[in-house]
């Protein structure tokens, strides 16, 4: 359903777990990030109507999971850690060239926040059926479908504002790349690393 091109290795999450404080660290400012993403949408292509109302509504969502995270993290006796390099999506951001039309520049940031959401949705769903501690699992099982309609919003959104078959060859070739980038990582306690 997701189209990723290559699935995360399950080992990953035994590194997980060996450091879960360090992974809802990241989870948290990964959910911050994704609020800041919407609002960026808004405040720059606020000609997009429909695409405002969701992003409002995503911003909502996404502040509520920033909150359930830190509630995990706080539950846990732990405070919020430093924001970490995000090293995925940092050599993401290099596919498409800059600039463009105001169209094409609209369509490849939600192509984008699409992929990333396809990967988090992947990597919860492993979280959810391989983590010991089951109250985690159970969290990340409930956060997993959240991805999964982002990255289908997302996607919708670029196939309605860009030209379809031109959009599905970005949104390959997009895949592709990301498929390289995620070869070389899974060694951390991250949700993208």
């Amino acid at each position: 359903m997701l189209g990723l091109k290559l699935p995360t290795d399950p080992r990953w999450v035994n590194i997980v777990e060996k450091n879960i404080e360090e992974i809802l660290t990241d989870h948290a400012f990964c959910e911050q990030k994704a609020t800041s993403t919407a609002i960026s949408l808004i405040v720059s292509f606020p000609e997009y109507t429909e695409l405002v109302q969701e992003m409002v509504a995503l911003v909502k969502e996404e502040i509520s999971h920033f909150k359930m995270v830190h509630d995990k993290i706080i539950g846990r006796g732990w405070t919020l850690g430093r924001d970490r390099r995000d090293d995925y999506v940092i050599q993401l951001l290099k596919f498409f060239p800059k600039g463009g039309s105001r169209t094409t520049q609209l369509v490849h940031r939600l192509l984008y926040a699409a992929l990333i959401e396809a990967r988090s949705c992947e990597r919860f769903r492993l979280l959810s059926e391989e983590l010991e501690d089951k109250e985690l699992a159970d969290f990340y099982r409930n956060l997993m479908v959240s991805e999964a309609n982002h990255y289908t919003m997302f996607l919708g959104f670029a196939r309605q504002y860009g030209e379809k078959k031109e959009v599905d060859t970005k949104w390959r070739q997009l895949l592709e790349y990301e498929s390289k980038i995620i070869s070389n990582l899974g060694t951390g306690e991250a949700i993208h690393g």
